[in-house]
């Protein structure tokens, strides 16, 4: 996924993919309904729409009849509160016409959807009813295949069966990460599956959510691995309308400006990198993407309905460690505003009607200055930080100017025999340089040094 080529808009005509509507207004209004088809019909580089035509359709068909009638399966069945070492060893399978579909640890999945306020109705509607996948034609070198869902919320990227044993068996100790560390920079998978056709295909694929969700303001991408050697993307275009996904050496000169969550981005990159460092695992990437705030967005985010229900949506209160003169956000836990748009600077109606019904003395601390610190300081301390309001909250944070997206992804290769060959040689090809294949510990480190050097 760490080289997922250019986003390009495509200069193709096609038919509209959503009904028009009766032409009414000024110009203007026109012109921005073009515009809005325009950005619906981006394509990329190197990707292509899987339509009846394109030589996965099949296989993409015969995933989305396998996947529905898997989440189906579990739409009646309520989380497990307590997952057991036999949810982490679950295997099922369901035999469908000309195929079958294995579904591996599918109440830990289930579970991890859940609190990411994934419902199973949304995970269907985009996984199996929402249109043709998009291909990702990759220059990685695993030969790995990549789909998106036609929204772009979720990625489904084929795994060797080596890739997907490791997640399995490393599965109870990355879920112990998340709970421990909610607000985690690592991707999220939302599920494991494998697919028989017989005397044709046998495929193992993750579903995992979209770092880069929702994408239609972002207006540049970086794939960040914290060396310099082969770290370098040519960003001409060519005249085409088009983004590339530049990497290390083009970020130079730049920075992540996060303002007030600068030290909650050290410490989360460190306890990422530590635990995978403890897993042995190097190679693994930064993906990082940014967008102007709106000013409405900007000044939205402080105002006190929209830190309420920030506040709300980050952190669990009653699992909270701090239990002295706790704030009253609990009121608020059956709330949900909208949260679907976390790129078009969606107004604070939502939020505002969210406070409704409450005593204003059960939520003033959050326009005292002091408290607010109180409340931020707390989260930092346990690895919290106040989410925006939006769908993908754990890859976004909101610096004083920018919109971030973040995520880090790549997390199966494994420093081996092989790579330990591969760091001798580069050893010897690039003295004195830094190069992506070195032992965890310096990898990890590495990676830190960077994130450290590169924010303010």
């Amino acid at each position: 996924m760490s080289h997922l080529l250019c986003l390009i808009v495509s200069q193709q005509d096609g038919p509209a993919q959503m009904p028009r509507k009766k032409a009414v207004g000024t110009s203007g209004a026109t012109r921005q309904r073009v515009w809005w088809r325009l950005r619906q019909q981006w394509r990329m580089l190197g990707v292509f729409e899987i339509n009846p035509e394109h030589e996965f359709y099949y296989l993409t068909c015969v995933i989305k009849e396998g996947m529905q009638a898997v989440i189906q399966a579990s739409m009646d069945t309520p989380p497990e509160d307590k997952l057991t070492e036999e949810h982490f060893k679950a295997v099922e399978t369901q035999t469908h016409e000309g195929f079958e579909i294995q579904t591996f640890a599918a109440p830990v999945f289930a579970k991890l959807r859940h609190s990411l306020d994934i419902t199973e109705e949304e995970y269907l509607n985009s996984l199996c009813l929402g249109g043709y996948y998009l291909q990702f034609v990759s220059n990685s070198k695993s030969k790995a295949d990549f789909f998106v869902t036609n929204d772009k919320w979720f990625f489904l990227k084929t795994q060797s069966r080596r890739e997907v044993r490791f997640l399995l068996s490393n599965l109870q100790a990355y879920m112990d990460h998340l709970e421990k560390y909610p607000h985690s920079l690592m991707v999220r998978f939302l599920g494991v599956f494998k697919i028989v056709i017989p005397n044709q295909i046998k495929k193992y694929f993750i579903v995992m959510q979209s770092v880069f969700y929702p994408d239609e303001r972002i207006n540049i991408r970086y794939d960040i691995k914290g060396c310099e050697v082969g770290r370098r993307t040519n960003p001409d275009t060519g005249g085409k309308q088009m983004i590339k996904v530049l990497k290390d050496n083009n970020f130079e000169g730049q920075y992540i400006a996060l303002g007030q969550d600068k030290p909650w981005f050290a410490d989360q990159v460190k306890v990422d990198t530590a635990f995978l460092q403890g897993l042995n695992v190097l190679d693994y990437s930064l993906l990082l993407a940014h967008q102007p705030l709106h000013r409405d967005e900007r000044e939205g985010k402080h105002s006190l309905a929209n830190l309420v229900v920030r506040a709300t949506k980050s952190v669990d209160l009653d699992d909270s460690p701090t239990e002295v003169d706790p704030p009253t956000i609990p009121l608020l836990s059956e709330t949900r505003a909208d949260t679907t748009d976390c790129g078009s600077g969606q107004p604070q109606a939502a939020a505002e009607s969210a406070t409704e019904g409450i005593p204003l003395q059960e939520i003033n601390w959050a326009a005292k200055e002091n408290r607010t610190d109180s409340v931020l300081q707390d989260f930092h301390e346990h690895h919290h930080r106040l989410l925006p309001n939006c769908k993908n909250a754990i890859h976004v944070i909101d610096g004083p100017d920018r919109r971030y997206f973040v995520g880090i992804i790549d997390i199966f290769t494994v420093y081996n025999w092989k790579k330990k060959l591969e760091n001798l040689w580069k050893s010897l090809r690039y003295p004195g340089r830094a190069f992506s294949t070195v032992r965890p510990t310096k990898y990890s480190r590495r990676f830190c040094q960077w994130m450290e050097e590169h924010t303010q």
